[in-house]
């Protein structure tokens, strides 16, 4: 099997799961590549990403490792043993990488969780509102530029929001995020409406953060939070000026479920965020 030249974020995350059981069990990359059969020089490629590994070879490891958690072991063989082509490799080499880990952490996701401050969340955005967005970057992009990015994002909600065996989703919105009209009044409103459309959708919850509200806690920068199958395998994912962040430590998965528990305790109830919804809807 070649090398992988630009490893996903998820095959990166993969490799270092591996890496942290290795070493907590106190087991050197020679010892590891014995295990396996391979050079010691193997066993830094499958950690990084660059080389993948079979399921049979991750239960080895983890064997080896005396890892008691069998779940996490499982999830860990299942990440190895994907080869099919998500429906995001269309856009390699067309849309900068992050865009397309995104589209794949959230495909993979068992429950997900936004929080945002200005923007609608990407997987409830219109396509005008998209366009309107990518169309405000600080460096002016060209039109098929535009297209191609709201058409990613519209894909993205066709595959996670429509498909049979969707994931729960919770969008928590600060009312700022509600009344900004991207695109104009006439694209806010259809923005708004659609929101009120698809938060009818049993798995699907939007909570409104109310200027009323007594502050909140955070930096207010967008936050996506995805479940894995097992709690050590969650990944956060932030928004920032210089492009996505992914975060997978121990610690800032703690942080950020205390964090965006917080921000869940401030917003409205989802019947009450409906409500206000509707009222700025009402009002363009």
């Amino acid at each position: 099997m070649p090398p992988r030249i630009t490893p996903t974020v998820r095959q990166q995350r993969l490799g270092a799961e591996l890496r942290k059981l290795r070493e907590s069990a106190g087991v050197s990359t020679q010892e590891a590549g014995a295990l396996l059969g391979v050079n010691r020089t193997r066993v830094p490629n499958i950690e990084s990403g660059r080389f993948g590994i079979s399921p049979e070879r991750v239960r080895t490891l983890a064997c080896n490792y005396e890892c008691p958690d069998s779940d996490l072991v499982e999830a860990l063989a299942d990440m190895a043993s994907e080869r099919a082509t998500g429906w995001w490799e269309a856009y390699r080499g067309r849309l900068p990488a992050p865009f397309l880990d995104v589209a794949e952490l959230e495909y993979h996701a068992r429950r997900m969780t936004a929080f945002v401050m200005v923007h609608i969340p990407g997987l409830l955005q219109t396509g005008d509102h998209a366009r309107a967005v990518f169309e405000k970057t600080l460096v002016a992009l060209p039109a098929k530029e535009v297209e191609l990015r709201a058409a990613h994002r519209i894909q993205r909600q066709d595959v996670l929001l429509e498909r049979t065996d969707p994931a729960p989703y919770t969008a928590i919105i600060h009312e700022a995020a509600l009344r900004m009209q991207f695109g104009g009044s006439k694209v806010a409103r259809a923005q708004l409406d659609h929101i009120l459309t698809v938060s009818e959708l049993a798995h699907i919850t939007v909570r409104v953060i109310p200027f009323g509200a007594e502050g909140f806690a955070g930096p207010g920068q967008p936050i996506f939070y995805a479940d894995g199958p097992v709690p050590q395998l969650d990944t956060v994912q932030l928004d920032s000026f210089h492009g996505s962040v992914f975060l997978d430590s121990e610690m800032q998965l703690r942080n950020y479920r205390r964090l965006i528990d917080r921000m869940a305790a401030t917003s409205l109830s989802a019947e009450d965020s409906r409500t206000l919804i509707h009222t700025i809807a009402q009002q363009h």
